[in-house]
């Protein structure tokens, strides 16, 4: 159990960092091109795709990240 916490502690760590410099370079997720938001009087409904993509490939590669220290360690 504690080596999981370990794990996802770095993760998360890892995650942080990457979001950092995000916000650092003027990266915003949910402002991305390819994010759909239609805005009406009253009305906005907001579709992240790229945002979410972006994520999943951050997320995809921790994981790969962690895996790989796995075996090496």
């Amino acid at each position: 159990m504690e080596k999981w916490l370990i794990k996802i502690g770095i993760a998360l760590i890892i995650v942080g960092v990457v979001f950092y410099l995000f916000r650092r370079t003027g990266v915003f997720l949910g402002r991305l091109p390819g994010d759909i938001v239609i805005e009406r009087d009253g009305f906005r409904v907001w579709f992240p795709i790229v945002s979410c993509l972006v994520v999943s490939g951050i997320i995809t590669g921790v994981f790969w990240i962690i895996s790989l220290l796995q075996k090496l360690l």
